[in-house]
Parts: C-alpha cells; sequence; structure tokens
C-alpha cells in the first residue's frame, strides 16, 4: 500500500496568549499543497516495526524518536493496529521547514488504520503526543479558530506557491519561547473568502507572528523573502509556521515556474520547489 502525505501551509499564523501548559493559543489560515511523501506499508510477521526514511530529506530525521514510531505506539495502545509493519518515509518535504512533514506523515497513517476505528481515541491524546498541527492535515482548507477548532473553508481556491528552502534548522520550541506580543483574536467570514481576490487581499493583509523572531536570527530569511516578493506575478512573500521555509504565493504556475529558475541562479544551494493547493 502506498499513501500520499501531503504538506501544509500556513497563509496566515497568529499568537494569541500563552496558556497555563506552556504551549500557545494560536489561530492560522492553512492549506495542504501538493508537496508530499510517500509512504510505504507492508504487514509483517516481526515483533517489531520496521521503520525507514529515504529521500532527500531523510538523514534530517531522528530515526529513534520521531512522529511515526510515536503514531504506531498511541494506535496499538488502543488496538487501532496490533500488527507490525515495514514503513517506508520518501522523505520529498523538508525537515524543521514549517511545512508540518512529520506530523503529515502520523496523520496520514493514523487516518489509513484507524478509519471508523478512531473514536476509541480522542484528537485531544494524540495531539498531546504528536502536536498541535495534528488535526490541520485531516482538512484541505481550514481556519484553526484555536488550538482545539478548526473551521472547514467552504471554498476551496486554486492557488500557485514557489517554495523556497534556505538549509537552515528552525526549532519550533525555541521560536516559540522568544514570542513576546501577542495578536488580537481574528474572525472570519465564510461569505467574504468565497471571492478569491477577498480571500488573497484577506492573507496578503495578514501576517506570522513568528517570521520576525526567525528574520531576527538568520538574515538569509529576510533576504529571501524580499527576493520572493519582487518576482512577476507575486501577490506576497511570507515564511511558514516556525520556519524556515519561505513562500511566494503567484498569480499562475507560470509565474511561480520563471521565478524558480531565476532565484535558484542567485541561491544555487536553497532548496526550492513549486506547489499548488491540492
Amino acid at each position: 500500500m502506498v499513501l500520499r502525505s501531503f504538506a501544509k501551509i500556513n497563509l496566515s499564523l497568529l499568537i494569541n496568549r500563552k496558556l497555563k501548559n506552556g504551549f500557545h493559543d494560536i489561530q492560522s489560515l492553512f492549506c495542504l499543497i501538493d508537496l508530499k511523501d510517500r509512504i510505504i506499508i507492508k504487514k509483517i510477521k516481526n515483533k517489531k516495526d520496521k521503520i525507514t526514511f529515504k529521500g532527500p530529506h531523510s538523514k534530517y530525521v531522528n530515526k529513534s524518536n520521531n512522529t511515526v514510531r510515536k503514531i504506531l505506539k498511541i494506535m496499538r495502545k488502543y488496538k487501532i493496529i496490533t500488527h507490525y509493519y515495514s514503513i517506508i518515509i520518501f522523505k520529498q518535504i523538508p525537515v524543521f521547514a514549517g511545512l508540518g512533514g512529520g506530523t503529515s506523515n502520523a496523520a496520514t497513517l493514523f487516518k489509513f488504520f484507524a478509519k471508523k476505528k478512531s473514536k476509541s481515541i480522542s484528537f485531544n491524546k494524540v495531539v498531546e503526543k504528536i502536536g498541535s498541527d495534528f488535526r490541520l492535515f485531516f482538512y484541505n482548507y481550514g481556519f484553526l479558530k484555536n488550538m482545539k477548532t478548526i473551521i472547514s473553508l467552504q471554498k476551496h481556491h486554486r492557488l500557485y506557491f514557489l517554495l523556497a528552502g534556505p538549509n537552515i534548522i528552525s526549532s519550533t520550541k525555541e521560536v516559540y519561547s522568544k514570542v513576546r506580543k501577542y495578536s488580537k483574536k481574528e474572525k472570519i467570514s465564510q461569505a467574504k473568502l468565497k471571492n478569491k481576490k477577498n480571500f488573497i487581499d484577506y492573507i496578503k493583509n495578514s501576517k506570522n507572528d513568528l517570521q520576525s523572531i526567525v528574520e531576527k536570527k538568520h538574515r538569509k530569511i529576510s533576504i529571501l523573502l524580499d527576493d520572493i516578493k519582487t518576482m512577476r506575478g507575486c501577490y506576497f512573500s511570507r515564511m511558514s509556521g516556525s520556519g524556515s521555509v519561505c513562500y511566494g504565493l503567484f498569480t499562475n504556475q507560470s509565474c511561480s515556474k520563471a521565478a524558480l529558475i531565476s532565484l535558484r541562479k542567485k541561491h544555487p544551494k536553497f532548496w526550492f520547489s513549486i506547489a499548488k493547493t491540492i
């Protein structure tokens, strides 16, 4: 069995407050994109799972402590699975990038194995072990209203992106530890966001509260974001999640491809990819 594990982009990210448990209450407009890892699953007779990571970004994965091992342990504890498996993950999604690759892998496996059995375990218990982004991967387009509520967007606009990774490892825990200012809670209007121009205007005028923290530490991020937004057809540039991957939203795929060619020449050591919403 081969599964597709899609990356996500935070179109906006607002930090509202710090919670008593040490985590932060956030809001985010997000979407899944067609950049994906492939997961190959095969049942085995062993009494231990065999998990292998391959591909261009596999070397950065912690082989002994990762979301795939964690989700299998959780599902086995709650008897969602009883057998053991050989699982090979081909990593096309960069690690420590703000694209949720590891969490997507866990959510993809959970959706495949759990199906009707998912009621035997609450999402909150999974989120505690895997991370708050776990909920996002059950929606192609959505608004994270708070840490427990996601509003599924009725209208799915086709969006085109250029993704750029400056080969910086950005620690989510470290970035959040430096948050000192908080944004007010926002409400979204589904009716207004049905129009593509209104939708793009809304996200263009929004922000990522973590971006300035990462930019302050890594000058490369600021330079890259500036370079992206000067490309023809780019609405705006932003960092996804806690970084370090940055993206530009483009008017069409042709402009995103042209920008990729141009920026590859300027930053030959950076990772680049084009993507669109799924």
